[in-house]
């Protein structure tokens, strides 16, 4: 039995959407940072909180001041084309292989709940000074041939050294969900925030799944120094990930 609980704050479900997008803390934050800023740009609001009790015990103030349990949140956010996006993302994620499990599961049962068209998965991966691609990766064949269809090319030699967390496994279950999901996973130098190449999958996202974002480097930057204020709230478990993935720049966090 999961014990991931869905706590929601307005009406109870998600409203109708074209997307789901989900990110948290790792290589270069270049996830993290695509969802704060929409969230921070864009009219949104908090809907809803992914509450595990393997989550790093740490409480915090929100913004009116009172205490919060550690979450990943729930946002709806207007696109500038009027269109609406979830967005799952948050500081943290559990500290346990059981808590990942069971959370990703939760997602993306909510996700096939609710008829998600699309369910993108946000990630960086840790590479030179001159690599900038945007590597996309799936778990189903059926998805991969339809971005095949429409000149996307999908990535058939990453992830050579596997995927962990949420993100790894909310690519390789969904099949078991019937949610049509992608990894979009964007090289990066992987320093703690890095904001070109947030910028750089925010551009391939609205040029290849035509969803304009609406984001620019500056307001971009802007969240970069929000996110280096709070960073350290998931630092013992991205110290973690990073001791696992060490020797090897394929695996994606």
């Amino acid at each position: 039995m999961s014990r991931t609980k869905i706590y929601w704050l307005v009406d109870d479900g998600l409203p109708e959407h074209v997307a789901m997008m989900e990110a948290v803390p790792g290589v270069g934050n270049v996830g993290k940072l695509v969802i704060d800023s929409l969230v921070e740009k864009h009219p949104s609001r908090t809907i809803g909180w992914i509450l595990h009790p393997d989550f790093p015990p740490h409480s915090t103030l929100d913004e009116n001041g009172l205490v919060a349990p550690p979450r990943i949140s729930i946002n709806s956010v207007i696109l500038p084309d009027g269109r609406t996006v979830i967005t799952i993302g948050g500081p943290l994620q559990p500290m346990t292989a059981a808590g990942q499990h069971e959370v990703a599961e939760s997602i993306l049962a909510l996700a096939a709940e609710s008829e998600t068209p699309q369910l993108l998965i946000l990630a960086g991966l840790a590479a030179g000074t001159d690599d900038k691609g945007v590597h996309v990766i799936c778990a189903d064949a059926s998805v991969r041939e339809n971005l095949e269809a429409n000149d996307i090319p999908v990535s058939r030699e990453h992830p050579e050294a596997g995927m962990i967390g949420i993100a790894g496994l909310l690519v390789a279950l969904s099949p078991l969900h019937g949610v049509p999901t992608i990894g979009l996973v964007a090289e990066t130098l992987g320093a703690s925030t890095d904001v070109l190449a947030a910028d750089r999958l925010a551009s391939w996202i609205e040029a290849g799944l035509d969803l304009p974002l609406g984001l620019d480097l500056d307001s971009t930057e802007e969240t970069a120094r929000n996110l280096m204020a709070t960073v350290e709230i998931g630092s013992s478990l991205e110290d973690t990930l990073t001791e696992e993935s060490e020797g090897s720049s394929d695996f994606y966090v």
